[in-house]
């Protein structure tokens, strides 16, 4: 470690900088360079600069999801910037990335950020560069609203999503899970909130979260994405909307605000029996 010591300290401004970024916090953004400084020695790789860099994502990305698990107040996921919250641009991104699942808010930051490539990132998400890439796309659409979503199969959402919803039907607590992925997230907008919806981040809060609410609900697209959705009176009034990576659901956001329903596209689909 001693040998080590100097560059290590060289690269402090960078990793702080990256720490900051995904943690919003000064204070815990040093003690996370400092405890990656500590056991980047454990976990080599082909370059220092990585070594150092790989350890403070895993520690930011361990973080970051007991954050999540801890969670009270439920958020806006569609209107991530608030007015009385604003200020100058950096703070703004941070406020936009309190949205974002663990995983979205790490590719996003190191890809866009600082330029890691997506090879880095998955090993550090111990995923595909693919998934990496994918994560990042859609953090970089719900921050920037910049680039329409990457839909890499959309006929692979749909089969996942209707398998979800025959699993709820049937109470199949295990086919559930084999469908979430174990970082999934549950989003929920305010007046979702109000009518018994809850954020949930994890296979089995998600499965509980959702068992109940989505038995009576129908297949859809929404905005061309594959979802579910509640009707009254012909009406969407809560709308399930899924992200599908490598065939399983990494987030879903429950929708049921009138000014966020007005502004999707949801167009019911016939039943399907889902593929066994």
């Amino acid at each position: 470690m001693d040998d080590d010591a100097p560059d290590t300290r060289a690269q402090e401004p960078r990793l702080k900088a990256v720490a900051y970024r995904l943690l919003g916090s000064f204070d815990e953004a040093e003690e996370a360079v400092e405890q990656a400084i500590r056991e980047a020695p454990r976990h080599p790789t082909p370059t220092t600069d990585d070594r150092f860099l790989a350890a403070l994502a895993r520690i930011c990305l361990e973080r970051l999801r007991a954050r999540e698990t801890h969670r009270t107040a439920p958020w806006d996921p569609w209107d991530p910037w608030d007015a009385d919250r604003g200020g100058p641009e950096g703070r703004a991104l941070l406020t936009a990335m309190d949205s974002l699942t663990p995983p979205e808010r790490l590719a996003f930051v190191l890809h866009d950020l600082f330029d890691v490539p997506y090879e880095e990132i998955a090993a550090a998400l111990e995923r595909s560069p693919a998934a990496a890439r994918h994560l990042a796309g859609r953090a970089r659409h719900r921050v920037q609203g910049t680039e329409e979503m990457p839909e890499p199969d959309p006929a692979r959402q749909r089969e996942v999503v209707a398998a979800f919803l025959a699993a709820s039907r049937t109470g199949d607590s295990q086919a559930m899970l084999a469908l979430l992925d174990p970082d999934v997230a549950l989003r929920a907008d305010p007046t979702a909130v109000r009518t018994g919806a809850r954020a949930a981040h994890g296979a089995v809060p998600v499965a509980l979260a959702l068992a109940g609410r989505t038995r009576e609900a129908r297949q859809a697209l929404v905005d061309g994405a594959a979802g579910l959705v509640l009707t009254r009176d012909g009406r969407p009034r809560t709308v399930f909307a899924f992200t599908v990576l490598d065939g399983r659901i990494t987030s879903v956001d429950v929708l049921a605000d009138e000014g966020h329903l007005n502004r999707l596209t949801v167009r019911p689909l016939a039943e399907r029996t889902a593929p066994s």
